[in-house]
């Protein structure tokens, strides 16, 4: 095994503060020879991001990032590049002023900045202010200069991390620097792939420095990227019922759409048989627009009985309401203790009425959501979202599944998953829908909660990217996501 098999591993700041350790105490690499190959990987990432520049600025923190960034600078100027050093003030820590004096022994200026100065121009701009270690906003006047390096134009290297952005939560609690490629040392940060962070991170690019593997021996990452997949071949004989029975249940008055986007991407996403039970004045609309599914009038608990000895799996909550109508439904479909997926007015039901839901289940909620199961705000379900999937889990007995930019996955064992994929069209009504119809199309076919759970995730997003190459992200609609969810099922990238 070599580093590259850890790409995948994320760890909390307090982590890989413990594997810088390692390397410095057990693998007997100086903290300043880190820093020194930190400067390099960085400068070989800038240059063949941006092969073209000739001149780069580099804003220093007082820090071990401000070090890296001093080398980095150093290393420019041997390569020829016109370099700028802007240094908020003193630096600390021996490495970090060796490496201050090392830019200054080859010629170098350091320029202390002060509120209001002009900014260099730059073909690319460094930030090496604050690292991993910042988990607060911004002083004033730092934020003063973010936004100067922000006015200025030209295109951000963040090393490590974008400063301003919490590397544990994913968290932006002021200011923070949009950098356009963030390369990240020695473990990736758990926060850079998660809530606020991909705003800011750009392109996130791990490098290992050079480290062996035996750095990462007995290392227990926190969580883990999400990575491409999909369901193998089907056998040749293979037939309908081999395949489940999704049972989708939701549609009140006024929202057949969302029941209709929930079947039919449960049948995109391989369901053998996908009936709904809803409201009788959606029947015509939805067996004219997709016959495949087969829609029932079900105007009570006993109506939805009769359907639930053929189904394999329960899709629960897409406009299901929450008046006496859906919440008959809902502890209907509970009390089955089939496989289920519970979403929208399913999880706003189940806030009211908290009950644990066993191992085949799996809930959806965005961070609202979220918020009213955990009975705090949507403040707090920010600032720690790695927290709030796994108490989510934990406290409903389910796997869990946090929406939202990087939307994370967990099960009741404190297992989490991170999805590296989706774009902002994807924040758009319907979206949800559709996850709740891949995800019960998945247990259908004999995946467990966990494995459905992240392999919907990933489709899901990967499906929203692949629909917004073809036509941008403004204007993308749930259902543009439904062929490319079949694709992508059937191994094909378009």
């Amino acid at each position: 095994m070599t580093a590259s098999a850890h790409r995948h591993e994320l760890y909390t700041v307090d982590q890989v503060r413990a594997l810088d350790r390692r390397a410095i105490d057990d693998l007997g690499v100086p903290g300043y020879e880190l820093m020194e190959r930190a400067a390099a990987a960085a400068l070989i990432c800038l240059r063949q991001r941006w092969p073209n520049a000739r001149r780069i600025a580099v804003y220093c923190g007082p820090g071990n990032n401000g070090g890296d960034g001093f080398l980095l600078a150093a290393l420019a100027r041997e390569a020829g590049l016109q370099t700028d050093v802007i240094a908020l003030g003193d630096s600390r820590g021996d490495d970090a002023v060796r490496a201050r004096h090392e830019y200054e022994h080859s010629g170098g200026v350091v320029h202390l900045w002060r509120s209001g100065d002009a900014l260099p121009v730059a073909d690319v701009q460094v930030d090496a202010l604050f690292g991993t270690g910042l988990q607060r906003a911004l002083a004033p006047e730092v934020a003063e200069l973010v936004r100067g390096i922000h006015a200025v134009g030209a295109p951000v290297l963040a090393l490590d991390v974008p400063s301003g952005v919490n590397a544990d939560s994913g968290d932006v609690p002021g200011e923070a620097i949009q950098a356009e490629l963030t390369v990240t040392f020695i473990a990736a940060k758990r926060g850079l792939y998660t809530g606020q962070a991909p705003g800011y991170t750009g392109q996130v690019r791990w490098e290992s420095l050079g480290l062996p593997e035996a750095l990462w021996h007995e290392a227990h990452p926190d969580a883990e990227l999400l990575q491409a997949a999909t369901l193998p071949p089907r056998p040749r004989q293979s037939h309908k019922g081999n395949n489940g029975h999704v049972l989708a249940i939701g549609g009140e008055h006024g929202t057949a759409g969302a029941i209709r986007l929930c079947g039919e991407a449960a049948l995109r996403a391989g369901a053998g048989l996908v009936s709904m039970a809803t409201r009788a004045e959606h029947l015509v609309s939805l067996n004219s627009a997709r016959p495949e599914l087969m829609a029932h009038d079900v105007n009570g608990p006993q109506a939805l009985e009769a359907l639930l000895p053929r189904a394999t799996v329960l899709a629960v909550g897409p406009g299901l309401g929450q008046g006496a109508w859906g919440h008959a439904l809902w502890l209907t479909a509970l009390d089955a203790e089939l496989p289920l997926v519970l979403d929208a007015d399913g999880l706003n039901l189940l806030a009211r009425e908290p009950r644990k839901l066993g191992s085949s289940a799996v809930i959806t909620p965005h961070p609202g959501e979220a918020a009213r199961l955990l009975g705090c705000d949507t403040a707090a379900i920010a600032a720690d979202r790695f927290g709030a999937v796994r108490e989510l889990a934990r406290r409903y007995h389910a796997v869990a599944v946090l929406k939202g930019a990087g939307s994370l996955v967990a099960d009741p064992d404190e297992r989490v998953a991170v999805c590296p994929w989706g774009n902002p069209g994807m924040a758009s009504g319907g979206m949800g829908d559709l996850l709740t119809g891949v995800i019960a199309a998945l247990l259908a076919q004999g995946c467990d909660a966990w494995q459905a759970a992240c392999l919907g995730v990933s489709l899901h997003a990967r499906a929203g990217d692949l629909a917004a190459q073809q036509g941008g992200e403004r204007g993308l609609l749930a259902s543009d996501l439904l062929e490319p969810i079949r694709w992508l099922l059937n191994g094909r990238e378009s």
